[in-house]
């Protein structure tokens, strides 16, 4: 009997050890709609990448280095790019986007920085670079 709950509690031990990954980033993606392209990369423990997009044609980019970091992005519509790099730790990106041919892209290079969006119409274009600590920056645009 006691060999039978050692073996367990080995057995369910070695399985926690395995599902918890040693840098524990997330990225989740999920694109409906027609030729879509996501990319990015993460180095350093517990960042966060998002997206979405739908419609035809969007392109997402996340870069993460450092520890905390999440980026999130949206789209919808049509022929949009997001571009999020980040640079430290506990830094936040958005975005947006819904219309078409908007661009946004959001830079962060420091420590707990917050960098919004939005973007509704058609043809908008954004650009946010954000050094330092404690930055926080917003945009919303309507553009025809």
């Amino acid at each position: 009997m006691f060999r039978k709950i050692v073996a367990t509690a080995l057995v369910a031990a070695s399985l926690g050890i395995v599902s918890a990954p040693a840098m524990a980033n997330q990225v989740k993606i999920q694109q409906w709609g027609l030729g879509h392209t996501a990319g990015g990369a993460q180095t350093g423990k517990f960042n966060k990448i998002g997206t979405y997009q739908t419609g035809k044609w969007n392109q997402a980019v996340a870069n993460q280095t450092g520890r905390r970091n999440q980026s999130a992005i949206g789209q919808e519509g049509v022929n949009n790019f997001a571009d999020t790099w980040q640079n430290g730790r506990g830094n936040a990106a958005g975005v947006g986007q819904f219309g078409s041919n908007h661009t946004a892209i959001l830079t962060q290079d420091g420590n707990r920085n917050v960098a919004a969006g939005v973007q509704v119409g058609h043809g908008c274009d954004a650009n946010v670079t954000q050094a330092g600590r404690g930055n926080v920056a917003a945009f919303v645009q309507t553009c025809n």
